[in-house]
């Protein structure tokens, strides 16, 4: 009997393998569009791309991130600025799309543009460090997908929106968190909407990764200066030693737990954007994979209890 289940296993592990190594014929002809290509995970991916033969149009926020990435990629590679938080941009960006694949459409389209910061204890923020981070990693998200979504049914193409592992559990405050979550379910119902369309719509959920999102220096100003403006009464409420620990905590967090290699994650978005058959979810990197995903799927009491950082009672608690 076990060994019968072993072959089982064994056929389905080689089919799975044999599936996911087919390719999209005719690559070096298909247009991609990256948001977010200045740095960090759209910038390699672009170059990546670039290499692999792709029709890269690579959108970035600055000039400067535009000239840099051009300058590292082949003649093929196109920038073009674009806020993702800009109808107006966005507009601009669609046009100048349309103008170069045709009545070839978008083959595919990742959304990576994204902000982390601020991030802190939910009570130390205020309304507005939400809105800053919520209104670039997903209601821009959101209008870059519907503004581009023609193009892409015309070429019956990719989406692949890269979320995060902290879309399926929240480790920290701020508005980070809430907007990966908003992701994934954006992301689900468009899959279910455009199968018919022949359109694929893939989630990307990377673990902790260093980009210039995650630089210690601005990660850990930005955390003092939501603790400095909170309200008193908040900061006499937790006290001065449990924001020196917390403080102590996310630098330990930035400095030990973030990988420099980009890899595992453009990698899944490569495959995603030139496999016959994509995954609709790719855990990118072995903490995702070993560590939060399967923590997300145990009874929510285990799962505080295992995520919670070890930082005294606030001062006022009861």
């Amino acid at each position: 009997m076990w060994l019968y289940l072993a072959v089982l296993v064994g056929l389905y592990l080689l089919h799975r393998w044999h599936r996911e190594r087919q390719r999209v014929p005719n690559l070096a002809e298909k247009y991609v569009l990256i948001t977010g290509c200045d740095s960090g995970f759209g910038n390699l991916l672009a170059r990546q791309l670039d290499a692999r033969g792709l029709r890269v149009l690579a959108a970035c926020l600055t000039e400067a991130g535009a000239v840099r990435l051009r300058a590292a990629a082949s003649s093929r590679l196109q920038t073009i600025i674009l806020d993702v938080t800009s109808s107006e941009s966005i507009a601009a960006a669609v046009a100048w799309v349309e103008g170069r694949v045709g009545d070839r459409g978008l083959w595919g389209l990742v959304n990576n543009a994204g902000i982390l910061h601020p991030t802190a204890p939910n009570e130390w923020l205020r309304k507005e460090d939400f809105v800053r981070v919520l209104n670039v990693n997903l209601v821009g998200l959101v209008e870059v997908t519907l503004s581009f979504l023609p193009l892409v049914r015309r070429a019956r193409g990719r989406v692949v929106n890269v979320a995060s592992i902290l879309g399926r559990l929240a480790f920290f405050g701020g508005g980070y968190c809430p907007s990966k979550y908003g992701v994934e379910a954006f992301s689900d119902s468009l899959r279910r909407e455009l199968r018919d369309f022949g359109v694929r719509v893939a989630i990307v959920e990377p673990g902790y990764f260093r980009t210039s999102m995650t630089d210690i220096a601005r990660s850990l100003e930005a955390l003092e200066r939501c603790w400095e403006r909170a309200p008193a009464g908040v900061r006499e409420s937790y006290g001065q030693h449990y924001f020196e620990s917390f403080h102590r905590a996310f630098e330990a967090l930035l400095r030990t737990r973030y990988s420099s290699d980009l890899s595992p994650v453009t990698g899944c978005i490569e495959h995603a954007l030139t496999a016959v058959h994509p995954r609709t979810r790719y855990a990118a990197g072995w903490e995702a994979r070993l560590r939060y995903i399967p923590l997300s799927y145990l009874p929510t009491a285990l799962a505080d209890w295992l995520l919670a950082p070890a930082l005294p009672r606030p001062a006022q608690a009861p």
